[in-house]
């Protein structure tokens, strides 16, 4: 009997041995036993998919063109591996759905499938859109006291094929470390806006400083799932400011009644009993996480550390630069400029001059967090045009190298092997951030962009036991 089923569509355009050749990449490398079946016809994936949940396997399946229907279909958690982009795809319950990422999507459909197997999280949506959830995964080991967090921000150039399964190797590395794990999905703006993604961030790590609610949970462990919790909610956390809409716990779609065949046990409400140490947070990005992560430091939120992983830390260059063939331009919706007089930029650390009849605030004392100014305010920093009426574009209040001091300790993680701009806006960040005032730890060794969220690699374990350090 196979751990992994891969279940391959009818009319898929792809080659079969090489879909075969990616699956078993991944069972090698994940220690799972696998197997990869090809269905003649819709009717066929639909029959293959319901045997292999059956026999306990998990399931990951490419519909093709023929098959999507099946994707909002109730058939249990089948992870769905579409090789196009299909925006506004939401799966039934129980399942998940990746989507263009083409065929390298597959490997990580296996490794979302495996993850979510080996271990369930507890999904705790803090907006009322399909996006907007945070997965809470508890220590693997029983803990004696309160427990450190880390909130995890995914990367993706902003762009909405890539999700919070890229963080799932993370999550459960950290677990074992014996940390909570709180892996936050959100708004991406090539969908809905910048505006959301950044208001999703706050919101989704706010939700988290409210989920103290768990502690005081009476003993669930009789009950058969998160549904049964009196009341069907987290006590209180419909009056977080700005999370008004969050459903009950009873509607969360993760959360289904009776278990589907072959979907792993739900967690044990043990759990529950954990108890978070809300004073040792930390926030950690990956790439275009490690933007969002810092800046949302800046921003106020309530972490004691904040972390950015070959992250993409100066906007205005990141842009000027046209990384990932112009993500910054297409996150934010707007170039980053250069000054129409031709000026020279101000340093980093202080108010740029602001727009005609305006009046320049001060720069922020030495080591402190500077504060933010509003998304489309009327100052103006490097980098940035006045557009008419005045507003300002996006990039001073992004740009985490534009926001130095945050007034957070920071650790800039950066492989050697990764874009070579991106290396650059790591060192000019984590300087730029010392010379501000800033407590900044620098780690720069081997690896690539993806070894710094791949437990086992060296940059990896250097990063997390830096992490844990710091959280003590």
């Amino acid at each position: 009997m196979s751990d992994v089923l891969v279940v391959i569509g009818p009319a898929v355009v792809a080659d079969p041995g090489l879909l075969g050749e990616i699956a078993a990449r991944e069972f090698a490398a994940l220690g799972v036993r696998g197997e990869v079946v090809h269905a003649p016809d819709v009717h066929g994936l639909r029959s293959m998919v319901l045997d292999g949940l059956a026999g306990g396997a998990a399931v990951v399946a490419v519909p093709g063109p023929e098959a999507g229907e099946l994707v909002t279909g109730p058939l249990g958690p089948v992870v769905w591996v579409d090789l196009h982009r299909r925006d506004g795809v939401v799966p039934a319950e129980g399942a998940a759905y990746l989507h263009g990422r083409g065929l390298a999507g597959l490997g990580w459909g296996v490794r979302h499938a495996v993850h979510r197997a080996r271990r369930r999280a507890s999904r705790i949506p803090y907006g009322p859109g399909p996006e907007q959830w945070g997965e809470l995964h508890l220590p693997s080991a029983p803990a004696e006291g309160p427990v450190p967090v880390v909130a995890l921000v995914h990367g993706g150039y902003w762009r909405s094929i890539w999700a919070a399964d890229v963080m799932d190797a993370l999550c459960a590395d950290l677990a074992a470390r014996g940390t909570a794990v709180w892996n936050l999905e959100y708004r991406r703006p090539d969908l809905h806006g910048w505006r959301a993604t950044t208001d999703d961030v706050a919101a989704g790590l706010s939700a988290l400083h409210h989920l103290h609610h768990l502690q005081h949970l009476p003993d669930l462990s009789d009950l058969p799932n998160l549904r049964d919790i009196p009341g069907g909610r987290i006590p209180g956390v419909r009056d977080i400011p700005g999370v008004r809409d969050i459903p009950d716990f009873r509607d969360i779609p993760d959360r289904p009644g009776p278990r589907a065949p072959g979907e792993p046990q739900a967690m044990s409400h043990g759990m529950l009993q954990a108890r978070l140490d809300l004073g040792r947070v930390a926030v950690v990005g990956h790439s275009a996480g490690g933007q969002l992560a810092l800046r949302a430091a800046a921003d106020g939120a309530p972490v004691a550390l904040a972390v950015s992983l070959a992250g993409v830390l100066d906007l205005v260059e990141g842009d000027r630069r046209w990384v990932s063939s112009g993500a910054v331009a297409a996150a934010l919706g707007t170039r980053a400029l250069a000054p129409l007089d031709g000026s020279p930029a101000p340093e980093v650390g202080t108010r740029a001059p602001a727009p005609p009849h305006g009046t320049p605030a001060p720069a922020p004392p030495h080591g402190t967090r500077a504060p933010a100014p509003p998304d489309g305010a009327a100052e103006v920093a490097a980098g940035t045009r006045v557009r008419p009426g005045g507003a300002a574009e996006p990039y001073a209040v992004s740009s985490p190298l534009l926001r130095v001091p945050l007034g957070v300790p920071q650790l800039i993680v950066q492989g050697t092997g990764d874009d070579p701009d991106l290396i650059d806006f790591s060192r000019r960040h984590a300087r730029a951030a010392r010379e501000a005032g800033d407590d900044v730890t620098y780690l720069e060794t081997a690896g690539d962009h993806f070894d710094v969220i791949t437990p086992g690699t060296p940059i990896w374990k250097a990063t997390a036991e830096a992490i844990i350090r710091a959280l003590g």
